[in-house]
């Protein structure tokens, strides 16, 4: 795995973690909670690729 691919996922949450401080201080819970939601669909759209990849290569490791 490309050690780009490892700061991008943690520049996200980074990115949300400040986000979800900042409305929940703000007395914003509700926004908060929705983009720590959307924060996680991001990671997870950004991940799927890889473990289609990953299950594409053990599957082909093992003629399966």
């Amino acid at each position: 795995m490309e050690i780009n691919f490892i700061f991008k996922i943690a520049a996200v949450g980074v990115i949300v973690a400040v986000l979800n401080t900042v409305l929940a201080k703000s007395g914003r819970e509700d926004q908060a909670m929705m983009t720590a939601l959307a924060g996680i669909i991001v990671v997870l759209m950004m991940i799927i690729p890889k473990i289609s990849d990953l299950f594409s290569t053990v599957k082909s490791l093992f003629s399966l």
